[in-house]
């Protein structure tokens, strides 16, 4: 990786903030923290933007928006990081995390697996998108302002993800994971 993070002694505001969750939670920084504390009003500013949405979607539906778009580009960084969070928030469990890896979307409800291809979708080929992607969420009963968070969910992953594999920002370890949901995870 060409770009050169600031130390733990350099970070002041929210870039120490972002540097102090992860060592509390994790004992250390991961390497997608680092690259982005480059800039933290960038990365402040990103989070609004995901309290913005998961007001209206709630947290299961903004997981399987983000996991979606992640499969679809390819992201371990964010398929390890939000497969973990899924976890811990009971969107899933190993067996259909593992699942999900392996392109088995059914640990998720109906609702959520058409999510999935909507994020997906967006993240493969957005301009080839229509009224009727849309229209798949609406069938099963979201409203204007969820597909709209919806859509903001998977283009936000869209935007952080890309941004880590064009930075070639390293793929870390990511504690509490099972080795073998890990490595389905991992796409490089």
């Amino acid at each position: 990786m060409i770009i050169t993070p600031p130390s733990a002694e350099e970070v002041t505001g929210h870039a120490a903030s972002m540097y102090d969750s992860d060592t509390q939670d994790d004992g250390f920084v991961f390497a997608h923290t680092q690259v982005m504390a480059i800039n933290p009003e960038a990365h402040e500013a990103f989070e609004r933007l995901i309290k913005a949405v998961v007001p209206s979607i709630g947290i299961e539906v903004y997981e399987a928006a983000t996991l979606g778009a992640a499969r679809a580009i390819g992201s371990s960084h964010c398929l390890l990081a939000h497969g973990r969070k899924s976890l811990r928030a009971g969107v899933l469990d190993d067996a259909g995390l593992r699942a999900f890896a392996n392109r088995d979307d059914s640990g998720f409800s109906a609702a959520e697996q058409a999510v999935i291809r909507y994020a997906e979708q967006l993240s493969t080929s957005a301009s080839a998108m229509t009224d009727a992607d849309a229209q798949a969420l609406r069938d099963v009963g979201f409203s204007d302002r969820q597909i709209v968070d919806i859509t903001l969910a998977a283009a936000a992953r869209n935007l952080f993800s890309r941004a880590l594999l064009a930075l070639d920002v390293p793929v870390d370890v990511v504690p509490g994971l099972d080795p073998a949901t890990a490595a389905a995870l991992t796409t490089r």
